[in-house]
């Protein structure tokens, strides 16, 4: 990685440090965020169960054994962000499908600028290059990691509920480690130290990218963004509002 992608790294990833942490902190604004972590964490368990069954098929059962942990913990951290919405009377708005929203997510800047040059299909489960889902995984739950860690301490403690949801964002942070941890260590046995370097440097850099275009829309739509919640239906079941 050169210099200016490593300087471009540090404002980018300190710009959205601070905006997040704003974000999640401001009650106003926290159900959306806590809305928007729970359909990422919970829209990835299909792709990873289904990595997993690529995996085995192909012979690599520790491969298979990591991903298959992977997208239980992401069904655990789901369940995790829709208590703390339901602890204040939110849940995610019902989308037509799963699929329409990953949709959606993959036409937003970030993941346009993230997967630039891939189309829809390269990134389907059957299809993907291994070195590509290893080398952007591994990035975004280093990161995840990080950010996911810093929120959760810039939460109150005198409440119960943001006490108990600071925990959760612990311990989902600590998950996401132990994610990055075996994509590296996937990525060594696949290649050498020179090439797996190479391989993170380049999505490094696209992360880069990626987050430089995801600030560029925030500021055009001036910090506005799309509501994801909605207030609970009495209705509602637990198990039907973690399975959202």
């Amino acid at each position: 990685m050169n210099f200016l992608t490593s300087v471009m790294h540090l404002v980018g990833a300190g710009a959205v440090a601070y905006y997040s942490a704003a974000q999640i902190r401001d009650p106003k604004t926290r159900p959306n965020v806590l809305a928007s972590f729970q359909l990422a964490e919970s829209g990835s368990v299909l792709f990873l169960s289904a990595l997993s069954e690529r995996a085995a098929t192909e012979g690599d059962t520790w491969l298979a054994a990591k991903l298959e942990k992977h997208a239980a913990d992401e069904t655990k951290h789901g369940q995790i962000f829709a208590y703390a919405l339901k602890q204040v009377n939110k849940q995610v708005i019902a989308f037509k499908s799963q699929s329409e929203t990953k949709s959606k997510q993959q036409r937003s800047p970030f993941f346009d600028a993230f997967f630039a040059g891939y189309t829809p299909e390269q990134l389907k489960p059957a299809f993907i290059d291994w070195d590509v889902f290893m080398g952007s995984t591994y990035i975004l739950e280093l990161d995840a990691s990080k950010d996911f860690a810093r929120m959760a301490n810039v939460l109150p403690e005198q409440d119960p509920i943001t006490r108990n949801l600071k925990m959760g964002m612990l311990s989902i942070a600590k998950d996401e480690t132990g994610h990055a941890a075996y994509l590296y260590e996937a990525m060594t046995r696949r290649m050498s130290a020179h090439q797996v370097q190479k391989l993170i440097d380049e999505w490094r850099t696209r992360k880069v990218n990626a987050m430089l275009a995801m600030m560029g829309g925030i500021l055009q739509r001036q910090g506005e963004t799309r509501s994801l919640v909605q207030d609970s239906v009495s209705s509602t079941t637990d198990a039907e509002l973690m399975a959202v």
